[in-house]
């Protein structure tokens, strides 16, 4: 029976507080909205929301998906509310934010997979709040090419999608996404022209070797930001960590991810999807 490890000093993080961070929550809690933020426990919820930028999930919080490391809850979904695009717009205007991320629930009950909740939530933030950029973090739409290609030109400046873990880890880690069709969506983003985003977590007992791999897998595959951080077990049912990675291990992936040329590369113990986000819209 595997041992439940001690987390270390480094992965401690403050309580969210302040202003900016009160607003957000308000305005969240006011409009019915849903965060990866709140449903992932996210340790950066503090010093994202008081730069400007939040994460809002989009189709409802229930996911047709069950992956052995996400909290979101899983079931079936909610019918889609076709008022959301406006109903996010709104809010990224109350919220004032800088740079707006969005992701979404797997939709697998729907035709379309809900590519056109994606396409028009984009476009109404772009309508009200021009001047916000925008990262979408989507799933793999099966693989789809093109329902891939009509979100990704929706008119966002980042398209993000997370191959999770390495190759050997994904079947047990991931309820039905696979890692060549993560890898294909990734390409198919890129080919569009936006800027190209993945992410994995560590801890989940992979090695050095399987992570550089796993690097120079999205590398060939167009992604031009690569973000790294520590897998964190959210209950008791979920996958249980094998490791904690130390700093110093997470400067050596961010200097062999810089070495192989991508523009940026977030590698440290609290990093998640969106962390600095607003950094990445550069081309």
């Amino acid at each position: 029976m595997d041992k439940k490890l001690r987390k270390p000093e480094w992965l401690k993080s403050k309580i969210p507080s302040g202003k900016e961070y009160r607003l957000v929550r308000e305005i969240v809690e006011d409009n019915k909205l849903h965060t990866i933020c709140t449903s992932g426990h996210c340790p950066n919820m503090d010093e994202c929301w008081g730069r400007g930028t939040a994460t809002l999930m989009i189709l409802g919080d229930i996911c047709t998906r069950s992956c052995g490391f996400c909290n979101v809850k899983t079931g079936r979904p909610l019918p889609v509310d076709t008022k959301e695009p406006a109903r996010v717009a709104n809010s990224v205007k109350l919220m004032k934010l800088k740079h707006c991320v969005l992701t979404s629930v797997d939709r697998d009950d729907l035709d379309d997979l809900g590519a056109e909740i994606w396409i028009e939530t984009v476009q109404e933030i772009k309508k009200v709040m021009p001047d916000t950029t925008i990262e979408t973090l989507i799933p793999d739409f099966d693989g789809r090419e093109e329902l891939i290609t009509n979100v990704c030109n929706a008119g966002q400046e980042v398209v993000s999608h997370n191959l999770e873990t390495v190759r050997r880890i994904t079947p047990w880690a991931r309820s039905r996404a696979k890692y060549d069709v993560s890898l294909s969506t990734l390409k198919i983003i890129s080919n569009t022209g936006v800027v190209t985003k993945s992410g994995i977590m560590v801890g989940l007992d992979e090695t050095h070797d399987e992570v550089i791999e796993t690097m120079k897998d999205m590398k060939e595959s167009g992604v031009q930001v690569v973000t790294i951080g520590q897998y964190l077990q959210p209950t008791k049912k979920h996958l249980m960590v094998k490791e904690y990675i130390s700093p110093e291990k997470f400067e050596v992936y961010k200097k062999a991810g810089l070495e192989m040329g991508f523009r940026f590369v977030e590698s440290s113990p609290l990093v998640r999807s969106s962390y600095r986000a607003e950094k990445h819209v550069q081309k």
